[in-house]
């Protein structure tokens, strides 16, 4: 996304591309559920617990660590291969987003540096900052153009920029871009994904529409499957009117999913309670 343009307010202009203001309704509609089922009214605290459970394995299934939920709720060891770091880098994280929501407004990019340095977890002097020039970027399963280290700096600051000043885009907006922007970018060495999502987390939790974090995204975009996840990635990387209308719509379905994961768990702990 060009963070340039003659609207001062750019992601308030996206919000206003057809079909965009249906998808924040349909959001709007499907977290209203959730925070009006009665369970929430006695027991928000394990409904968000459950959700940031389920919303690391979504994650980390989008990285190709696709484990059972029950097995990731069983392992206390991620320390393994490949599959047991994602997993264990994707919990990690979302743990780590609650702690850093005052941050956010202030320094988006100390919030992303250290959701990276929490997500790679390892010593190397890469990690926690955007790649430089000729840093080679593991992330195999996005195979679009990569932007070299300048252009991700510049765009990267600019998205910094957009989130500080505020606006009045609609909450699903700026996070449908926080997260596209990032995966089109992938400003870090590794774990460009998983942040991506962590920080799309962040924005919906700060920004008030999922305040107690019971709506994870990150099983939706899970449930849609990683070819409509790149899909409609390489619709916001287009950066054309429709494509990015694309790219916050399937946004905007992934949280309404998530939205009702949780009214299930809230179904759920219901009948247990009666």
């Amino acid at each position: 996304m060009s963070t340039t343009g003659a609207t001062a307010d750019p992601l308030a202009a996206l919000g206003a591309l057809p079909g965009v203001a249906e998808s924040v309704e349909s959001v709007r509609k499907a977290v209203d559920r959730v925070y009006g089922h009665r369970i929430m009214r006695r027991r928000s605290t394990e409904i968000t617990s459950e959700a940031a459970l389920r919303g690391a394995r979504g994650s980390a299934a989008l990285s190709s660590a696709d484990w059972a939920l029950e097995e990731v709720r069983r392992r206390t060891d991620f320390r393994g291969d490949a599959e047991a770091r994602t997993v264990g880098a994707a919990l990690r994280l979302t743990a780590e987003a609650g702690q850093l929501l005052s941050i956010w407004r202030q320094s988006p990019l100390r919030v992303l540096a250290r959701l990276h340095l929490v997500a790679a977890a390892e010593q190397d002097e890469r990690v926690g900052r955007p790649r430089r020039a000729g840093e080679p970027v593991d992330e195999p399963l996005i195979e679009l153009p990569l932007p070299d280290a300048a252009e991700a700096h510049g765009r990267l600051d600019g998205l910094a920029e957009l989130v500080i000043a505020g606006g009045s885009a609609p909450a699903l907006v700026t996070a449908a871009v926080v997260h596209g922007e990032l995966l089109a970018l992938r400003p870090f060495t590794s774990c460009n994904g998983l942040v991506a999502r962590a920080a799309e987390r962040i924005v919906l939790i700060n920004s008030g529409l999922d305040p107690k974090s019971v709506c994870p995204a990150e099983v939706g975009h899970a449930e849609l499957g990683r070819a409509q996840y790149l899909a409609a990635l390489e619709g916001y990387v287009s950066g054309t009117p429709e494509g990015m209308a694309a790219w916050i719509a399937h946004c905007g379905r992934a949280v309404e999913l998530g939205a009702r994961e949780s009214t299930a768990v809230c179904e759920a702990l219901q009948r247990g309670a009666a």
